[in-house]
């Protein structure tokens, strides 16, 4: 829609909320400008070719091949929890990448940077994290990735946010989309990607760079997604086609069970409010029944109440909602019609939040993932 010269699209269903009263996270999303765009990157005259050519090309190769940085190796337990880490330096405690507390099996780094080139997308340490740390270079950081990857550890790199800017919209984007992230992970050693564009993505194009990704990094490639609810409450809607079309391929989707609106379950009989073990269960159980496996089902949420604008639920009601999913029990008034045994895990934005409150978060919930079926 549009209110005073701006545009606006809504992330849930509207109760006539006055789009500048929205904030940061309200139902309105700022679009900008009417009849505004994007200014195109401006591109730099050609150079003049030189006149002559040049004189003898060398006679032998680099001594020093480029650096290329092996993932890690084994697999990601059959339950585990994932969380973010922050590139970047806001009120939460920042740490360094080998700071991570080892409850943690798969770490998110938050997130790649969209370049000028369409789909592509580039990755280095934040000078702000460097700085509040007291000094990281991206050398520390690839150091910090291996030691990870020594701990039985995997780290992948997240594309998009909430401020995310990457678009993968024709088979251009999708080919520098895959080759930047494959590059990304030569150089650092990432072990695969998660893909968090919240502002919209091509299942057609997305899905060709991921397939493109597959086959330059092979079958143990992670790829996770991490969607808003409203984008997926309908198989039809773009991340869930995504998440259905690349099934084969797909590691998890980690749906963020916050800053929502009231959103419909899979009985479909009823709007389930954030913050209960009812809508984190009638919501995952929309995913379960319209076609992902339970192994490739978790559940996202915030680590804190600071973490985001609404949503949050004490990891203890993150275990109950496990519990409901795996084997019935702990349910609130909503019970699936079945059970899923393989619920994968859970997932929160993020570590650094967690970190701020002793950890709490992943020190409840690891330990519990131990006990599902």
């Amino acid at each position: 829609m549009s209110y005073q010269a701006k545009n606006y699209t809504a992330k849930w269903w509207t109760l006539n909320e006055i789009p500048t009263a929205s904030g940061e996270w309200g139902v309105w999303a700022d679009k900008g400008a009417c009849g505004g765009g994007t200014t195109p990157p401006t591109t730099p005259p050609p150079t003049t070719p030189p006149t002559t050519p040049p004189t003898t090309p060398p006679t032998t190769p680099p001594t020093t091949p480029p650096t290329t940085v092996p993932p890690g190796t084994g697999t990601l337990p059959k339950h585990f929890i994932t969380g973010y880490w922050h590139n970047f330096d806001n009120p939460a405690n920042e740490i360094k990448l080998a700071a991570v507390p080892t409850t943690y099996d798969l770490v998110a780094v938050a997130f790649a940077d969209a370049t000028s080139t369409p789909g592509a997308v580039s990755f280095s340490i934040d000078p702000g994290l460097s700085s509040a740390v007291g000094g990281y270079t991206n050398e520390q950081f690839k150091a910090d990735i291996a030691t990870l990857h020594s701990r039985g550890k995997k780290v992948i790199i997240s594309v998009g946010g909430e401020r995310g800017s990457v678009a993968v919209g024709d088979s251009a984007a999708a080919t520098n989309f895959a080759n930047s992230v494959w590059s990304l992970m030569q150089t650092y050693g990432f072990d695969g990607v998660d893909i968090d564009l919240e502002n919209g993505l091509n299942p057609t194009y997305m899905g060709q760079a991921l397939r493109s990704l597959r086959s330059k990094a092979g079958a143990n490639l992670i790829i996770t997604m991490a969607p808003q609810t409203i984008d997926m409450q309908n198989p039809a809607g773009s991340y869930f086609k995504l998440a259905l079309d690349i099934k084969d391929i797909l590691t998890v989707v980690h749906t963020q069970f916050y800053n929502s609106g009231a959103m419909l379950g899979c009985d479909n009989n009823a709007a389930y409010g954030q913050g209960t073990v009812n809508f984190l269960v009638a919501l995952a159980c929309i995913q379960l029944e319209a076609g992902l496996r339970p192994d490739q089902v978790s559940l996202g949420l915030p680590a804190t109440p600071s973490a985001a604008g609404g949503g949050y639920v004490a990891p203890s009601v993150v275990n109950q909602a496990l519990d409901c999913l795996a084997r019935g029990t702990n349910c609130g008034s909503f019970k699936p019609p079945r059970t899923y045994p393989g619920i994968r895990g859970a997932m929160t934005w993020s570590v650094n939040w967690d970190v701020t409150t002793g950890n709490g978060w992943a020190n409840t919930i690891k330990p519990h993932l131990s006990t599902l079926p």
